[in-house]
């Protein structure tokens, strides 16, 4: 009897030890999951995306129903969005900082580390994720990005209140990802100017200031039809090139600038350029009333070009500066891209030779 209670005791003590040493495995494992949990599997449930630095420098990437907003008040970069979306899908573990570099790499990371959050939308209950229950937005990740190793590939991280630093890579990238989780607004903004499509034109007018005989107005008189006027007298042209105009303005369809210049640019420089003579001013009227002008100046460069005749031209001729989004906005734009807007009055003119542009 007593051999047999002294087997049921210990057999008893062998079960609580292994589920001891069962909770502590599990227990461990979901403390490295945590710390090492970066992705984000889910990246249509992501609602919102906030980046800082240490610099004062931050983002709020907000999920709308026309897309993504920045900082509450731009329209962002889809194709940035997306790239980050997809850095936090892909993001995979290295492997753990070594203990011989990890204090110095934790040091460093806390004088230029990005933080970034990242807010979902979650069940408040989930049974197995088969069931679930009352969603609403959570934060789900908090997290420091760093540099690089020395071998440049991968990227450190760390999560909110782990006390071991990783190295992260991307699956079928060799690198780093840094970059991507810039904190500087600038870097997020759409580059867009015109994205009208054809019905969604009601006027297009372009003042040309250095050769006013070329500037003109086209205005929507119904469904098929249009009228082109020549600002300096009024004069409505009796015919036009039906196809011309159609090319020009289906050219409004999708016009970006290459580069905001708000801040890269000493102000001094900036007003000059302002104050100076305009090169052309567009504007463009959209069936709902809403008017959108750009203002295009001459772009000098230090390095001269020249011309066919062999001329030096102290001017780019690759690029412009212009005033964009009601003038908020001082940008780089390019001739590549703004010349099938700058089309003169004779363009539209049956028969006309292309001689002037």
């Amino acid at each position: 009897m007593k051999k047999n209670k002294f087997a049921i005791i210990l057999t008893l003590l062998l079960i609580l030890i292994a589920v001891l040493l069962v909770f502590n495995k599990n227990y461990t494992s979901t403390l490295q999951s945590k710390n090492t949990d970066f992705a984000v599997l889910d990246t249509a449930s992501v609602t919102k995306i906030f980046i800082a630095n240490l610099d004062t420098n931050e983002v709020l990437l907000e999920r709308k129903k026309n897309g993504w907003t920045v900082n509450e008040t731009y329209k962002a970069q889809q194709q940035k969005v997306d790239a980050l979306l997809n850095t936090m899908l892909k993001l995979r573990v290295r492997g753990p900082v070594s203990l011989a570099s990890h204090d110095n790499v934790v040091s460093r990371m806390a004088g230029i580390a990005i933080k970034v959050e990242v807010y979902q939308i979650v069940p408040l209950i989930n049974f197995f994720d088969r069931i679930q229950l009352f969603p609403r937005e959570k934060r789900t990740k908090v997290y420091y990005v760093g540099d690089v190793p020395k071998d440049n590939i991968g990227t450190f991280m760390l999560k909110e209140g782990a006390s071991t630093a990783y190295i992260m890579y991307l699956t079928g990238f060799k690198g780093f990802v840094m970059s991507r989780y810039s904190p500087i607004l600038d870097d997020w903004r759409d580059h867009g100017v015109f994205r009208k499509r054809l019905n969604e034109i009601q006027s297009v007018q372009i003042e040309f200031n250095e050769n006013p005989d070329q500037s003109f107005k086209i205005e929507k008189t119904d469904r098929h039809n249009y009228k082109v006027t020549r600002l300096k007298d009024n004069f409505v042209l009796p015919v036009y090139d039906t196809l011309r105009l159609l090319n020009y303005l289906t050219s409004f369809n999708d016009i970006r600038f290459e580069a905001l210049l708000n801040t890269g640019m000493p102000a001094i420089k900036r007003d000059s350029i302002i104050n100076s003579p305009f090169l052309h001013r567009i504007t463009l009227v959209d069936t709902d009333g809403e008017s959108n002008t750009v203002t295009t100046f001459w772009k000098k460069t230090f390095a001269e070009h020249l011309e066919i005749e062999y001329h030096l031209v102290p001017l780019d001729l690759d690029r412009m500066y212009a005033l964009v989004n009601e003038n908020r906005d001082f940008v780089l734009i390019q001739y590549y891209s703004f010349d099938k807007l700058l089309r003169p009055l004779q363009y539209f003119e049956p028969g006309k030779i292309d001689d002037w542009y």
